[in-house]
């Protein structure tokens, strides 16, 4: 495919990284001289400096014959413009990263979709539904579900007394008797397995399993994991993920939410009715415990600041939290979080780079999910009547190195 990505930001470099791998032909448009310097440094594509709302651009970086044009600047109207000027010059299909909820509704889809813009992706929502995800499935670091919930990939962490520790994964399924999940992938020292009967299970292990929901509590029970009872839960910074994700939660769990911003504070009072907003700057310890962190279930740390949010997760994991969530932008530190104990890490970059990709692919794919701290991905096949695959048994399929089918639904 001939892809236009406008924005050579987090996601937008992101997206270039795995689309090369793809085989795909890659332009990136931007107006910052030396970010471009780098990603052409770095992957194979083509840079174009400029502005991607400029018909001059767009026709420089050969968008009137392109397949698909992604817009992921950081302005919401730069991305709407652009796709529409760019669907007006001829490509086949765009998509634009936006900010704005009320978008997403139906009938406002459809007038987008009317103008030129045929996807819109809003990565803080994306990001929020994880973590309510996580919350939900309190046995799991991390959650993402298929087919509408019919098939789920839960992310378990080995600890030291996990009864399948030292066993191999085909000794562990024996010892589960349950045929209703299977391990799709392991991450053990920030490198990526794909597993076989014969591997070996070992503490520390981040397993990737894919289960439908019969399967849930004995793969929690095999891992040695317990659903635990969550009822109050505290958000750091009032970020548009931290808003979402409350507004899901507050209904149904105690949540409390800290921001420092006096002005922002009593915004959130009125976006969030059940929610107890507390201003005060959730970095000092003493503010943490004066607002009872001790007896917080879950600790959820939002505040776009990757260091803040690792050292407040690691300090509510002292002091006894259950749960603990932290954003983090930072690619590079994703592995060194999860050493540390922190449970679930949560990455717009990804949930928005996941829910592009699918746009990409040749075969009807209806989801994908790029694996946090992993170089793993999971996709949702539509297969077609003519699909190579339909045409024999499974086992007689000849498949790619590295995949592995993890479930059907039918």
């Amino acid at each position: 495919m001939k892809i236009v990505i406008a924005g050579a930001g987090d996601v937008g470099s992101y997206l270039a990284k795995m689309l090369t791998k793809e085989n795909h032909d890659i332009v990136i448009v931007d107006t910052r001289t030396e970010i471009l310097k780098e990603v052409d440094s770095a992957y194979d594509v083509l840079c174009v400096e400029g502005s991607c709302t400029s018909f001059g651009t767009l026709k420089e970086a050969n968008v009137p014959g392109c397949d698909l044009f992604i817009a992921v600047t950081n302005s919401e109207d730069t991305n709407i413009l652009s796709c529409i000027f760019a669907k007006k010059l001829g490509a086949k299909k765009t998509i634009a990263r936006v900010d704005n909820m009320e978008y997403l509704s139906p009938i406002n889809k459809l007038t987008f979709i009317n103008l030129g813009v045929d996807r819109l992706v809003y990565p803080e929502y994306i990001a929020a539904k994880e973590v309510v995800g996580v919350i939900k499935q309190t046995g799991s670091t991390e959650i993402f579900e298929f087919s509408g919930g019919k098939l789920t990939l839960f992310v378990i962490k080995l600890d030291e007394d996990s009864p399948i520790v030292n066993m191999s994964l085909r000794e562990a399924s024996v010892k589960a008797r349950n045929k209703n999940y299977r391990a799709v992938a392991i991450t053990r020292n920030g490198e990526t397995i794909i597993p076989k009967g014969s591997d070996m299970l070992n503490e520390g292990d981040i397993i990737y399993i894919i289960t439908n929901p019969d399967g849930i509590p004995s793969l929690l029970k095999t891992a040695g994991k317990k659903k635990l009872e969550l009822d109050n839960v505290m958000f750091l910074g009032g970020s548009r993920i931290g808003i979402k994700a409350a507004k899901f939660l507050e209904n149904h769990l105690n949540v409390k939410m800290l921001e420092m911003d006096h002005q922002k504070s009593f915004k959130l009072v009125d976006m969030l009715p059940k929610t107890m907003i507390i201003n005060g700057d959730g970095r000092n310890i003493d503010v943490l415990l004066e607002e009872g962190l001790e007896n917080i279930d879950a600790f959820v740390a939002v505040t776009g600041d990757a260091e803040t949010n690792i050292l407040t997760c690691m300090l509510a994991k002292r002091y006894g939290v259950k749960k603990v969530i932290a954003e983090i932008e930072n690619l590079d530190y994703i592995d060194i979080a999860s050493k540390m104990g922190i449970d679930t890490i949560i990455n717009k970059k990804l949930s928005a780079a996941s829910a592009i990709y699918t746009s990409t692919m040749k075969a009807e794919v209806s989801s994908i999910k790029c694996l946090t701290g992993t170089d793993a991905e999971v996709l949702e096949f539509i297969t077609s009547r003519d699909a190579l695959i339909s045409k024999s048994k499974l086992k007689e399929v000849e498949l790619p190195e590295g995949v592995i089918i993890a479930g059907v639904v039918r």
